[in-house]
């Protein structure tokens, strides 16, 4: 049974730096395209990165030159390093696992002025 684990969600002050993790169980993910989604209170669920398992990524317009998305294969591990964060990255951030059409439970991120 695959199971995914987000955590490292907080509260922090416009400008400041985040980092999220997404530990996986139950299979390896090294190989897998795994992405990031986050949900703003009354809206949409938004990609807003993905990762290849040859390491290639790709972002949303709305995080690109902010957020990081990497993987430490070894610990089976997603990351979001998330930095120069706006009031309009409050949301539930989720990790997913689109081959075994796998979601995270979340965790919520909110940015004060």
């Amino acid at each position: 049974q695959v199971k995914l684990v987000e955590s490292g969600g907080g509260l922090v002050q416009a400008g400041g730096s985040l980092t999220l993790s997404c530990a996986a169980s139950g299979a390896s993910f090294s190989a897998d395209v795994n992405n990031w989604f986050r949900q703003a209170p009354g809206g949409q669920r938004e990609r807003i990165a993905t990762i290849r398992g040859d390491g290639y990524t790709t972002y949303a317009a709305s995080v690109r030159g902010r957020f990081t998305i990497s993987k430490d294969n070894a610990k089976n591990t997603m990351y979001l390093q998330m930095d120069n964060l706006k009031l309009d990255d409050t949301a539930v951030y989720y990790c997913d696992w689109p081959r075994f059409m796998y979601w995270g439970q979340g965790t919520q991120v909110t940015v004060s002025s």
